[in-house]
């Protein structure tokens, strides 16, 4: 009883300080600039496999085997699945003219999920001139690693003379780690646009009654490895490109009969109509009043796309108002201005 009165209680209050905040919230969608710059000069680019399987380990026993000698083809076929995706997913995107994958360069590094050094100026610049692009995709390395966890259970089966017998069944889980490095190399400007790592697991699980029907159950793993590598290829692609985030803001709705009726026309995506009503409490001789319809002029602003004019608004709101809550914003609006210069490089 005491349980769900305390429920109650905290509903009520939940409603009562709602109904009695002085502000509510809005979200919108904000474009930010792509991770990575490619000036709109580069229109051609090439792409290279410079991966390696990883080296031979040592062979402990027979499950290790199996796995090693799957993993010869695993890297060789995951690099080149990693790629296609990202050669897929620029060539939808239509942001160059020019994509071409590079299969005759012989540049290798040695694996084992590293980055190999750096290919000198030289040889980039004979690559693109050689094959007439801008830019070059590099794969610098892709590799990966399994681990094995395998165990037995007890368990019960029928026999072919339907007698019930207990035996053991085999366990077995593996984990396959996949990492791949980028770099984007620039020949236009001599420089390194991008270096990146990114790492990601497949865990596949099989059962049998012996280890080698255990370990045949999961050699399927190499379709969910080709699958979430042709993925991060795609992925990868998308860092040169910008994209949407939503995010909230605070506006007032409180301080005068104005502010009530403009908190409904926003509910009701009147934005301009609430703007109206903000813009006629500008003047109200009561400064927190006024301060608020400053601050809300801010938002409106925001939303209409006018980041400028938005500032303008947030700054007064502080500076002749003292509004705390402007204060935070104007910073919000300083950074998106800055960001909002990147997208139209």
């Amino acid at each position: 009883m005491n349980k769900n009165l305390n429920i109650i209680i905290i509903v009520f209050l939940a409603i009562f300080i709602g109904s009695c905040s002085s502000t509510n919230y809005l979200t919108m969608t904000v474009t930010e600039p792509a991770p990575v710059y490619l000036s709109k000069d580069i229109q051609k680019i090439g792409i290279i496999d410079r991966s390696l399987p990883s080296e031979e380990t040592k062979l402990l026993d027979n499950l290790d085997k199996i796995l090693s000698i799957e993993g010869k083809e695993l890297d060789k076929d995951g690099a080149s699945e990693i790629i296609k995706g990202l050669k897929d997913e620029l060539t939808g995107k239509n942001r160059f003219s020019k994509i071409l994958l590079l299969t005759k360069i012989d540049e290798r590094s040695p694996g084992m999920g590293v980055f190999p050094a750096k290919l000198p100026w030289t040889k980039v610049d004979q690559i693109c001139k050689r094959n007439k692009v801008d830019a070059l995709y590099v794969l610098s390395f892709y590799d990966t690693d399994a681990k094995v966890d395998y165990k037995t259970v007890p368990v019960e089966i029928v026999n072919p003379l339907g007698v019930k017998i207990q035996t053991v069944e085999h366990h077995a889980t593996i984990t396959t780690t996949i990492k791949s490095g980028w770099r984007i190399y620039d020949n236009r400007n001599k420089s390194i646009q991008d270096e990146f790592v990114t790492n990601r697991s497949v865990v596949s699980h099989g059962k049998g009654i012996n280890p080698f029907k255990a370990i045949k159950a999961i050699l399927d793993r190499k379709e969910a490895v080709m699958d979430v590598s042709n993925d991060m290829g795609r992925k990868y692609a998308r860092r040169i490109f910008n994209f949407d985030i939503r995010v909230s803001r605070d506006y007032y709705v409180r301080g005068s009969d104005n502010f009530k009726i403009a908190k409904r026309r926003a509910q009701t995506g009147d934005w301009d109509g609430a703007a109206d009503l903000w813009e006629m409490e500008l003047s109200n001789p009561k400064m927190k009043v006024a301060g608020r319809a400053t601050y809300n002029m801010a938002i409106i602003n925001e939303i209409n796309g006018n980041l400028d004019e938005a500032l303008d608004w947030a700054s007064k709101a502080y500076t002749d108002y003292n509004d705390k809550r402007a204060l935070r914003y104007t910073n919000i609006l300083k950074n998106r201005i800055e960001k909002n210069k990147q997208l139209y490089e």
